[in-house]
């Protein structure tokens, strides 16, 4: 029966989609002769990783299995039984051809010739001349110009190896045996308006075996532990602030003489101790202008 899903649930699983544009190509170069003789284009590393990134389109390999049918064991049935994996007879590359050395082109025509027998030593110590009328080539051996092991696909995404754990990571990486190229697509030139000359080519092999990559997302913990502050409290705790005041230790009470206080009628404001009031202040005698009595 249908079940309820939340909005994380879907957004994690539908909005996050794997992308076409996330892959890599590893080209090998053999072994033994063909090695020697494909040196003399990839002479590093360095140049074999240009020859890597410049692959602008591949496909993943697919596969089927070989069935054979079983009939009349029971009424209106057929059964079909698995025999054989078939695995595609081709895959195809299209790499990006620089304007210093043509490389890919070079590479894998060079790679062919050495297949046919048309360069490199041929095992019957016969001369080479290609541009003899009376030309003929014959094969080399297959473990001579095939690499059993070298050629990589690898599919990863845009967060390959994220240091965020409540992402994740997976990847793909789709190892061939025993290949070589068998074709190199015609490239059409033209005086009208430029564009990239692109090299594509199909290669062969036996089969393939693929290597899984994956770090599940890691879900985030709850800490029961008390939280500790960041900064200690001061053992010595402030005292307030006293506030300085002048008190005349003359005054007594609150009312009466000599005290800071005194009592008045309520009617006229007179002091009814008989004392009076000081004179107040002019202007004149706070500027020192006027004697003060």
């Amino acid at each position: 029966m249908p079940s309820n899903r939340t909005i994380a649930q879907i957004k994690s699983g539908l909005l996050r989609p794997a992308l076409t544009s996330h892959f890599e190509v590893q080209i090998p170069i053999g072994s033994g002769n063909l090695n020697t003789l494909l040196k003399g284009i990839i002479p590093d590393t360095v140049a074999q990783d240009v020859l890597n990134i410049s692959c602008s389109d591949a496909s993943l390999p697919g596969s089927s299995i070989a069935t054979f049918e079983l009939q009349n064991d029971f009424t209106g049935v057929t059964e079909r039984y698995a025999h054989r994996r078939m695995y595609d007879d081709r895959i195809d590359f299209t790499f990006y051809v620089d304007a210093e050395k043509y490389t890919p082109i070079r590479f894998f025509e060079r790679w062919m010739r050495y297949v046919t027998g048309e360069s490199g030593p041929r095992t019957d110590d016969s001369t080479i001349e290609l541009n003899n009328v009376n030309y003929h080539y014959r094969m080399n051996f297959p473990k001579e110009y095939r690499c059993e092991r070298g050629l990589k696909i690898i599919k990863f995404e845009r967060d390959y190896k994220t240091t965020l754990p409540q992402h994740g990571y997976s990847s793909l990486e789709y190892e061939f045996i025993g290949v070589y190229p068998i074709s190199v697509s015609s490239m059409p030139v033209s005086y009208d308006s430029s564009s990239l000359l692109k090299c594509s080519v199909s290669m062969t092999y036996l089969r393939y075996v693929i290597t899984e990559v994956t770090q599940e997302r890691q879900q985030p913990s709850l800490s029961t532990s008390p939280q500790k502050p960041n900064v200690e409290p001061k053992t010595d705790v402030p005292q307030p602030i006293k506030k300085a005041s002048k008190v005349n230790d003359s005054f007594g009470g609150t009312y009466g003489p000599g005290s800071q206080f005194v009592e008045r009628d309520t009617a006229t404001g007179a002091r009814l101790d008989g004392g009076s009031d000081p004179q107040p202040i002019t202007t004149r005698q706070a500027l020192g202008l006027d004697p003060i009595d």
